[in-house]
C-alpha cells in the first residue's frame, strides 16, 4: 500500500517543518496542489525546499516547473489531455467515476479516485451513486495485468479508520489531506494512519 500526502491549497506556514517530519517518518510522495498560487510564488516557495526533496514532489499546476526544478512528476485533472509526446517521469491523474478510472488504468503511473469517503477538507463533499463500495471493489478486482501498472489511490475522507477500509476494497494506496492538515500535530496524524494501515497489512 502507498501512503501519499496532498498539500494544503495555500502556502501553510507550518508546511516546510511538517514536510520535513513527514519525509523523516517515511513519506515517499508529496502532491503539491495549490491551484490559486501563481507560478512565480510557487516557484519561489519550491526553491526554499531542500533539493533532495524534489524527486518526491508531484506538481498539480504550473507543470513547466517540474522540468525546471527537476521535480518528481506531474498530476493531471480529470479531462486534462496529456501533452504529446508525454513528458518523461511520473504522471498521475484524478478520476471521479469508475468509467474514467477504467480509461486511465494502464495509461498513468497512478490515479486518484475520489471522493471515496466523505471529505474532511470539503464539508458536504461525499461519494455519490457512481462510487459505491461494491462497484469500486469489483472494478479494482477486474483489472488486467496491464491495467495494474497504474496504482489506484483512494482520496477523500482518508483517516486511520477509512485507510484500512480502502485497502480492503482493493486500492493500491491512499492519499491523505484533511486528516493531516486539520490535525494539531500533522506528523503524528500521519504516523497514526501509517501505523494502522501497515500494522494490519496481510
Amino acid at each position: 500500500m502507498k501512503l501519499i500526502v496532498v498539500s494544503p491549497e495555500t502556502v501553510d506556514p507550518r508546511e516546510c517543518t511538517v514536510l520535513a517530519g513527514l519525509f523523516a517518518a517515511g513519506l515517499e510522495r508529496y502532491h503539491i496542489r495549490k491551484p490559486a498560487v501563481p507560478a512565480g510564488v510557487l516557484e519561489d516557495w519550491l526553491q526554499t525546499l531542500p533539493a533532495d526533496w524534489r524527486p518526491r514532489l508531484v506538481l498539480h499546476t504550473h507543470h513547466p516547473l517540474v522540468g525546471k526544478l527537476q521535480l518528481g512528476g506531474r498530476h493531471y485533472r480529470e479531462g486534462d489531455a496529456l501533452p504529446h509526446p508525454r513528458p518523461p517521469g511520473f504522471a498521475s491523474r484524478s478520476c471521479h467515476d469508475l468509467g474514467a478510472l477504467r480509461s486511465a488504468c494502464g495509461r498513468f503511473d497512478a490515479v486518484f479516485l475520489s471522493p471515496v469517503f466523505p471529505s474532511l477538507s470539503k464539508p458536504g463533499h461525499a461519494p455519490d451513486a457512481r462510487l459505491n463500495p461494491a462497484d469500486i471493489a469489483a472494478t479494482l478486482a477486474a483489472r488486467t495485468t496491464e491495467e495494474r501498472i497504474t496504482e489506484v489511490i483512494a482520496l477523500g475522507g482518508i483517516t486511520s479508520v477509512t485507510a484500512t477500509q480502502a485497502r480492503d476494497l482493493g486500492f493500491d494506496g491512499v492519499a491523505v489531506l484533511g486528516a493531516i492538515w486539520q490535525a494539531t500535530d500533522p506528523v503524528r496524524a500521519f504516523g497514526e494512519v501509517q501505523d494502522t494501515l501497515f500494522s494490519h497489512a496481510v
